[in-house]
């Protein structure tokens, strides 16, 4: 679970690049942080209502960093920052039951030119977990990624080669929204890594995906979605 405080509302106007955007906030536009490098274009929409944090930092240059966004009426939280928290607080309580009690669990584990986001050993048996938070949202399906990621598909090669050197290699998939339910790779902006993917799963990486609670000040886990794989990719 994470929870926000000195959350304000706003309205969302234009993004000038990936690190900041302009937003109404009571009638004054403001220059604020986003925290989110991706695209989001499908989200962060003019006119949009949208939620952000204020800093209590005064040598910030920004006042305000942009947390979550209505898309339609479903609350999509883009804080990218987040996912590798709710999933390891998520762990560390015994809410995820692939993971539940772990002898050790740790943030942030190298592995030969990776750094792997999570690092466990349970019942004698060591393992790593790349996370992935998942704001694209079509139809009440989530994709990933909304944008081409020669990281992310570095990533599953790392996990791919750890799985062959006797780890467990995991891949847990964070939907950032309420009630989606199901997964799948987006193939049309990424095919490698849609192709990695599933390469990665014949390969034995766990491959897990869970929704998220989402309020204007916080995120909780979810439920377990279901992930659908694509056989071919043309």
């Amino acid at each position: 679970m994470m929870i926000y405080k000195d959350i304000v509302e706003g309205i969302f106007i234009e993004r000038p690049n990936r690190f900041i955007a302009k937003v109404l906030i009571n009638g004054i536009l403001e220059t604020v942080h986003v925290k989110n490098t991706g695209r989001c274009k499908e989200i962060l929409v003019e006119g949009t209502k949208i939620f952000l944090q204020k800093s209590n930092n005064p040598n910030r240059k920004t006042k305000y960093s942009l947390i979550s966004a209505y898309k339609d009426d479903m609350l999509i939280n883009i804080d990218s920052q987040v996912p590798n928290y709710v999933v390891y607080e998520a762990i560390a309580d015994n809410k995820i039951r692939e993971f539940v009690d772990c002898d050790i669990l740790k943030r942030e584990q190298k592995y030969k030119n990776s750094r792997f986001d999570l690092y466990y050993e349970k019942n004698n048996k060591k393992g790593f977990i790349e996370v992935k938070g998942v704001t694209l949202e079509n139809d009440g399906l989530a994709m990933f990624p909304d944008a081409p990621t020669k990281r992310g598909t570095k990533h599953l090669e790392e996990l791919i080669d750890a799985t062959c050197n006797g780890y467990e290699s995991n891949l847990f998939l964070l939907i950032q929204i309420d009630d989606i339910n199901k997964f799948k790779p987006n193939h049309v902006t990424d095919k490698l890594f849609a192709k990695t993917l599933l390469k990665a799963k014949d390969a034995g990486v766990r491959i897990l995906c869970y929704n998220s609670l989402v309020t204007k000040d916080e995120i909780i886990i979810g439920s377990k979605a279901k992930i659908c794989l694509e056989t071919e990719f043309n």
